[in-house]
C-alpha cells in the first residue's frame, strides 16, 4: 500500500508539472455534431469520413458536412459498454472497397465480441459478413476491446477485453478473453501466430494478459505495434506489443479494483512484460494516434492519447527507456475524448464521448 501511495503521490506532482495547453494555442472547428456515443472514424480516399456510434449505426460525412445514416450494418448489441466500436478500411479499399467493423453481437446472457467484413458501395454497406467471434460468450455488457489495425503483412489485429467478470481469464490461453488477436483478412489464424504449436491454445493469440486494450496503432517506422488499456483504480498502461509475450493482468497492475480492495500484491514479476508508461490515477484512455503530420511538427513521432475520465489528450513521447509524458491537451473543452486520429491532412481529429457527441478539427491557430 505505502508503495501505491507513493507512486500516486508521484504521478500527481509530475502532472502539475506539465504545460496544459488552451484551446487558444489552437483552431478547433466542429465538423459534425449530434452523434450518439460515437466510436471510431475512418478518413476515405476521397475526403469523405465514416463514424461508427456506439449503438449501432454507422454514419457518412461528405464534403459538404452533412451526415448520412450507412444501411448494412449488422445487428449490434448495445446495453452498457457493448455496441458498435472500430471501422476500418482493408489496405486495398481503394480498389476493393471493403471495410471492417468490430461491434457486439449475441444477448445480454450471450454475448460476445464479432468482427465482420463488408463492402462499400454508394453509400451503403453490400455483402456484409462475420468472419469472426471471440470464444467464450459471455454475460454481462463491458470489456470488449474492439480496436484493430492492419499491419504490413496485411493481417489483422484485433483488441479484446477481459469481460470485467471474468478477468482470471486474461490468462488462461485456450481462449480470446484478455487478449490481443491476430488475424488473416478473412477472419482466419495466420499460420504463423505465436501459439499455433501449443496445443492447449487458441490459434489467434497474439499476445494475452490484457484487460480492456482500446488504443492501438503500429509504428511503421520502428516496426513495433503499440497499445493502451484501461487498468481497474489507476494502471491504466500503454505497451509495446509483441508476438507471444504476456503483459500480466491481472497478476500484475498499478492499479487497485474500485472497491478499494487489492487486484494483486506484484507491479512486476519475472516473465511478464512491464509497460512503457502507466497513469495513476487513471485517465481512461480511450484511443491512440502516432503523429507523423506536419501541421504540428514537434509532436512528430508522438503518441496522443484521448482520455475519457481526464477529458483531455495526452501527448507521451517515445523514448530509448520507454515513455513519458509531455503534455496535456484540449483538456478546457471539458469533454471526454473518445477517439484522437490523424488525418491525411495532418490535423487531429477528436471525437467527444457523449449523447450529443461532435467531430472536431483541430488545426494550428495562424
Amino acid at each position: 500500500m505505502l508503495s501505491l501511495l507513493r507512486a500516486v503521490v508521484a504521478s500527481l506532482i509530475f502532472v502539475a508539472s506539465l504545460t496544459v495547453h488552451s484551446q487558444q494555442h489552437f483552431r478547433i472547428d466542429t465538423l459534425a455534431e449530434g452523434l450518439e456515443f460515437p466510436w471510431s472514424l475512418a478518413f476515405l480516399p476521397d475526403g469523405r469520413l465514416l463514424i461508427s456510434e456506439r449503438p449501432g449505426r454507422l454514419r457518412l460525412l461528405d464534403l459538404e458536412g452533412k451526415l448520412h445514416a450507412v444501411s448494412g450494418v449488422p445487428e449490434v448489441f448495445a446495453q452498457g459498454q457493448s455496441g458498435l466500436f472500430d471501422v476500418l478500411l482493408a489496405p486495398d479499399f481503394a480498389s476493393s472497397g471493403q471495410v471492417y467493423l468490430s461491434y457486439t453481437c449475441g444477448t445480454r446472457n450471450a454475448n460476445t465480441l464479432c468482427l465482420a467484413r463488408a463492402v462499400l458501395r454508394n453509400n451503403n454497406l453490400h455483402n456484409t459478413q462475420q468472419i469472426f467471434a471471440a470464444k467464450p460468450m459471455r454475460k454481462g455488457a463491458a470489456h470488449y476491446g474492439g480496436r484493430m489495425v492492419f499491419l504490413p503483412d496485411n493481417t489483422l489485429i484485433l483488441t479484446l477485453g477481459d469481460g470485467f467478470d471474468y478477468r482470471e481469464e486474461a490468462q488462461n490461453p485456450r481462449n480470446h478473453l484478455g487478449k490481443i488477436l491476430r488475424l488473416n483478412a478473412d477472419g482466419s489464424a495466420p499460420a504463423d501466430n505465436p501459439f499455433v504449436d501449443q496445443t492447449d491454445a487458441a490459434l489467434e493469440l497474439f499476445s494475452l494478459g490484457h484487460r480492456n486494450v482500446q488504443g492501438l496503432v503500429y509504428d511503421h517506422q520502428h516496426h513495433r505495434i503499440l497499445a493502451h488499456e484501461h487498468g481497474p483504480k489507476g494502471g491504466d498502461e500503454i505497451n509495446w506489443i509483441r508476438a507471444g509475450r504476456n503483459y500480466g493482468w491481472p497478476l500484475v497492475s498499478h492499479g487497485i479494483d474500485y472497491t478499494g480492495a487489492r487486484v494483486t500484491p506484484f507491479t512486476d514479476l519475472s516473465g511478464f512484460n512491464a509497460p512503457l508508461l502507466y497513469w495513476t490515477p487513471s485517465i481512461a484512455p480511450a484511443d491512440m494516434t502516432l503523429y507523423q503530420g506536419t501541421l504540428f511538427p514537434e509532436w512528430q513521432g508522438d503518441l496522443l492519447v484521448a482520455a475519457l475520465a481526464a477529458k483531455a489528450v495526452y501527448r507521451v513521447r517515445l523514448t530509448d527507456k520507454g515513455a513519458e509524458q509531455v503534455d496535456i491537451l484540449f483538456a478546457d473543452l471539458n469533454e471526454r475524448i473518445r477517439v484522437v486520429r490523424t488525418g491525411p491532412d495532418g490535423a487531429i481529429y477528436l471525437l467527444t464521448d457523449s449523447r450529443e457527441g461532435r467531430l472536431l478539427k483541430v488545426t494550428p491557430r495562424p
